[in-house]
């Protein structure tokens, strides 16, 4: 058996008490008490390092100390932030040297593929019955959480929107535009981009560096193929030489035009900070950022406006932060409480209270969370699903991997539309 930095005291102990206290074990998801088997600790690993993750993920051990008193939370994670290469290729090579956190946070869906593969995770499809989560979440995300054979491989702690466009509507205003911020197709708004520029506004829409420059992609070629041929993108129904993806490349090209210069020198909330100050009117980015905004004292629906992405009305792109549980690790019960902590009521509206995004249970009050919140809420319930490339939730970590370098070879100058889509075409062999 493969193990954790535990002590072989600590093994033995666990293993006589596991003999003596069969009949422990885990209990309703509302009522659930810890098992004596469990040990004192559970090491959680995220991403979640600054700003408003890292008070997401504290209020989340807050409530798990006072849902499970007998067990420590130890954060377990490594600086980065926002799933970045840095802390995934760390957490790569903690499971391959079988030095695993007892739980790791991940994005749901495609992403999940290689741990499943390498046996890396465990299979939790028993924990959704123990813990009644095939009723309390939609069947929607049952559907994208289950692997083909039907098991399901983590707990979603929240759900995200990664269609949105954020608006300045000052800007917008002393310009002369309509200040919604609302278009139906992307012509209208890069047409809008381009009198923003024309007026002097050297980066009228604004982005960070790699990973939300393939974000912009994405949301493009939402825009211009619609929810049905965007999924076929991913699952092979779609070709990448189709005409819609030529589209969607020129209007892309079109879009990085009028962005900042210094774009691949600028993390994400840096590139939100510039529609917050007004010296960019757009940013494409999921809501997470709603937190800058709430952090600078904005009033959603007067300082700002946070709408789908031009194109993409009645279109939710989905993504989930979720938690595993490794395999081969001692402590089985303790990351099975932190794991009814993060699928708990409790647990996911405190959460999501702060992260921005909204629970992934069906069964909690929607009067406790944001305007915006509550927005997403029913456009999660009523909109058509897709799933996020950029966010591990449509394609696999190698796929994606291929899909990043062609978006930046190409912003780089390095390639032109056709060479472009040509390399995007080659990331389905990944």
């Amino acid at each position: 058996m493969r193990v954790t930095r535990k002590t072989t005291a600590a093994a033995a102990s666990a293993a006589v008490l596991s003999l003596l206290l069969t009949g422990c074990g885990i209990g309703s998801a509302e009522s659930f008490e810890p098992s004596v088997r469990s040990h004192e600790q559970v090491t959680v690993f995220t991403w979640w390092a600054s700003g408003v993750e890292k008070r997401g993920l504290d209020k989340l051990a807050e409530v798990f100390e006072e849902q499970h008193p007998g067990i420590e939370f130890v954060n377990d994670g490594l600086m980065g932030g926002g799933g970045s290469s840095t802390s995934k290729d760390h957490l790569q090579s903690r499971l391959e040297t079988q030095d695993p956190p007892d739980v790791f946070v991940a994005h749901a869906g495609a992403e999940l593929h290689d741990y499943i593969r390498d046996e890396y995770i465990q299979d939790l499809t028993p924990l959704y019955e123990e813990f009644g989560l095939k009723e309390a979440f939609p069947q929607d995300l049952i559907e994208r959480l289950s692997t083909d054979d039907g098991k399901i491989y983590s707990v979603p702690s929240n759900i995200h929107r990664a269609n949105l466009l954020w608006v300045n509507p000052s800007v917008l205003e002393r310009n002369g535009l309509e200040t919604s911020g609302e278009y139906d197709d992307l012509d209208d708004f890069i047409a809008d981009l381009e009198t923003l520029k024309q007026a002097g506004i050297e980066a009228p829409l604004s982005v960070g560096t790699t990973w939300p420059q393939v974000h912009l992609l994405e949301t493009t070629l939402l825009a211009d193929l619609g929810p049905t041929a965007y999924s076929g993108l991913w699952s092979g129904s779609t070709a990448w030489s189709d005409l819609r993806v030529t589209t969607a490349l020129g209007h892309y090209e079109s879009l990085m035009s009028y962005t900042n210069p210094d774009r691949n020198d600028l993390e994400w909330d840096a590139a939100s900070e510039m529609v917050i100050q007004g010296d960019s009117a757009f940013n494409i980015m999921g809501d997470w950022a709603l937190a800058a905004y709430d952090t600078e004292g904005k009033t959603y629906g007067e300082d700002y406006e946070a709408v789908p992405a031009p194109g993409t009305a009645g279109t939710f792109d989905f993504l989930a932060d979720s938690f595993t549980m490794s395999a081969h690790i001692l402590d089985e019960d303790s990351a099975k409480a932190w794991l009814q902590t993060v699928s708990s009521k409790e647990g996911q509206v405190e959460f999501n209270k702060i992260k921005g995004s909204i629970p992934a249970r069906t069964d909690i009050d929607a009067s406790k969370f944001s305007e915006y919140q509550k927005t997403a809420i029913t456009s999660f319930g009523e909109d058509t699903i897709v799933s996020s490339v950029t966010h591990g939730a449509a394609v696999p970590v190698a796929q994606l991997s291929v899909i990043t370098d062609a978006v930046r070879a190409f912003n780089d100058g390095s390639t032109d539309i056709a060479t472009f889509q040509a390399a995007l075409a080659a990331s389905a062999d990944a």
